[in-house]
């Protein structure tokens, strides 16, 4: 693999919050869904997968960095640091098995420590390295699902870049660019070593009508001049189907009715609300403007004065 730093294009001091901001990025550029047939753009996206996967090790991330590793994970080799010692006949004390103050170890002389110190670090890298062989890589997938979904929650079946497929539960509630964790359904590694996990990041789809803040669900809802005078009974839609609501009489444009318990669901079983703004709609009628044109001048009705803009 190439430096992940290179691939997702951040520093070597970006901060992990950066590094999962560039890979989002260029994950939804580069997804396969979205570019169907294009290899290069699969193989980039397999590139920025690897390096996101290196990098969110924080492990793997300070070996890279300190030198210790490739970008492939394997060690890398270190030359061995020596200073030259006395050898025989090189000044007062020289002599057979006297090559420096500890002896007995020829030109590597007062730097026996060092060496000792190398192989120890040298084995318990490779303890370290024996050990994350035990657990496989993550896998990490983009999937988007639609308002209502994310709503009420259900279920969802993803095709991994290894072509394998999952069902994926969406919980009731769920929030854009919100990662749902499937223990055990990453990469499995070799000598029957445990599997890594996949990570689902949602997309939620906007709605042609709904909007969502927080846990309530928030709706324009378009009624007729005489509906908004007289009052009335409408069909309003909700995220669990269509309820009649009652319009109070005198109703205005921006006068909002409260739905509870209609909005998203929350935790240990609550739920928002909805809110439905109303909106009057004109009619498109000759008669109605020629009826208008008659009581005006007789009522004198001005909204600006009564809001204090007159």
């Amino acid at each position: 693999m190439k430096d992940p730093y290179l691939v997702l294009g951040v520093a070597r001091t970006a901060c992990d919050d950066e590094i999962k901001k560039a890979y989002r990025a260029l994950a939804r550029e580069l997804h396969p869904d979205l570019n169907p047939g294009d290899t290069k753009a699969e193989s980039r996206f397999k590139d920025i997968s690897a390096a996101y996967d290196f990098l969110s090790d924080s492990t793997k991330r300070a070996q890279f960095d300190a030198g210790e590793i490739d970008a492939t994970g394997s060690p890398k080799r270190r030359a061995w640091r020596t200073r030259p010692g006395p050898g025989p006949g090189a000044g007062p004390g020289a002599g057979p098995g006297a090559g420096g103050p500890r002896g007995g170890f020829g030109g590597f002389g007062e730097n026996v420590d060092d060496i000792m110190a190398e192989l120890f670090r040298r084995k318990q890298k490779g303890q370290a390295h024996a050990r994350a062989k035990t657990r496989g890589g993550d896998v990490r997938h983009a999937l988007t699902i639609s308002f209502l979904d994310a709503a009420a929650g259900g279920t969802k079946r993803v095709t991994l870049m290894s072509g394998r497929t999952l069902e994926v539960r969406i919980p009731p509630g769920s929030t854009d660019g919100q990662t749902l964790r499937l223990k055990g359904q990453g990469h499995g590694a070799e000598d029957g070593a445990i599997p890594g996990d996949a990570f689902i990041e949602l997309k939620v789809e906007d709605h042609p009508h709904f909007k969502r803040r927080d846990l309530d669900v928030l709706l324009d809802l378009p009624v007729s001049v005489q509906e908004a005078v007289l009052g009335g009974k409408v069909p309003v839609p909700t995220i669990d189907g269509k309820v009649m609501v009652t319009v109070p009489p005198g109703s205005n444009t921006g006068a909002v009715l409260r739905l509870k318990g209609k909005g998203i669901a929350g935790p240990q079983g609550t739920r928002g609300d909805q809110l439905v703004t109303l909106s009057v709609v004109l009619p498109e009628d000759a008669e109605f403007r020629q009826l208008v044109e008659k009581w005006g001048p007789r009522h004198g009705y001005d909204p600006r004065a009564k809001a204090g803009l007159g």
